[in-house]
C-alpha cells in the first residue's frame, strides 16, 4: 500500500484549495494481499458545507494491519475507510473552529465534508473526531501512532492484559512493527530485560540501535527456541 500512500500525498497537495476531492474506493474485495488493482482512485466536487457540518483537509491518514481483512465486509465503491489527522477549512459545528487539527475515521480522502457527530467507525457505531491538543510542537502524525491505536494497544496491552513487571523478561514478536516496536520501548520504561524478533538484519540493527532493545534476533536465520537459549 506504500504507492498509493505516497500518490495519496502528491494529490493532497496538487488538490489543495481547489473545488474538487480525490479518494480512493475499494474497487475489489482482495484476494490475498491487497493491492494497488483493490482500489480505483475517483475526483469528485467538494460538497457545500451545511449546518453543523465541517470541512477537513487531510494532513496525514493511516495504513494499518486491520484494514486488510476488514475490506472484505465492505461493499465495492465504498470510500476506503482509517483514521486520518486533517486540518479545519471550513466549519459550522460549535466544537471546531477553523485552523483547529482533527483526528477521526475520515478514510482516504482529501476532504471530507460532513456532520462530525455522525462520523462511523469500520468497526461499528458513531465515533466523533476530536479536536488534537497542542502537542508543544511534534508532529500531528503521532496522533495515529504513539497517541493512537498502535500506541495504545501496545500501552493498555502490556499494562493492563500482561500486567508488566519491573525487572522481567518481556519478548516480543514482529518487533519492529509499530505496536512491536512500542511494547518494546515501553517494557524498557518500565525496567524490563526486551527481546526483538524481526524479518530483516535491518529491523535487528533498528530494534537495538534506535529502540533500544537488550537483544534482537532475525527469526529467518535464528528460531525462537535457539535464541532465548543464547
Amino acid at each position: 500500500m506504500s504507492r498509493l500512500v505516497a500518490q495519496f500525498l502528491v494529490l493532497r497537495s496538487a488538490y489543495s484549495n481547489m473545488a474538487n476531492l480525490k479518494k480512493f474506493v475499494i474497487a475489489n474485495k482482495p484476494d490475498g494481499e491487497a493491492k494497488p488493482t483493490d482500489f480505483k482512485l475517483v475526483e469528485e466536487p467538494i460538497p457545500q458545507v451545511k449546518d453543523k457540518e465541517v470541512l477537513f483537509e487531510a494532513v496525514a491518514f493511516s495504513v494499518d494491519p486491520y484494514m486488510r481483512p476488514l475490506m472484505n465486509f465492505f461493499e465495492v465503491g465504498t470510500t476506503m475507510f482509517g483514521e486520518q489527522v486533517a486540518k479545519v477549512i471550513e466549519s459550522k459545528h460549535p466544537d471546531f473552529k477553523v485552523g483547529d487539527l482533527a483526528v477521526g475515521y475520515l478514510g482516504w480522502q482529501t476532504h471530507y465534508v460532513g456532520n462530525p457527530d455522525e462520523v462511523t467507525s469500520p468497526f461499528g457505531g458513531l465515533k466523533k473526531p476530536y479536536v488534537l491538543p497542542d502537542l508543544l510542537g511534534l508532529s500531528p502524525t503521532l496522533a495515529l501512532g504513539i497517541l493512537g491505536t498502535p500506541g495504545n494497544t501496545a500501552y493498555f496491552g502490556l499494562t493492563k492484559l500482561c500486567e508488566l513487571k519491573p525487572g522481567k523478561t518481556l519478548v516480543v514478536s514482529g518487533a519492529a512493527g509499530a505496536i512491536g516496536s512500542h511494547v518494546g520501548q515501553i517494557g524498557k520504561i518500565f525496567g524490563c530485560k526486551v527481546i526483538g524478533f524481526a524479518g530483516s538484519d535491518e529491523k535487528v540493527s533498528y530494534l537495538t540501535k534506535e529502540c533500544k532493545f537488550d537483544h534482537a534476533f532475525n527469526y529467518k536465520k535464528i528460531t525462537v527456541k535457539e535464541a532465548l537459549k543464547s
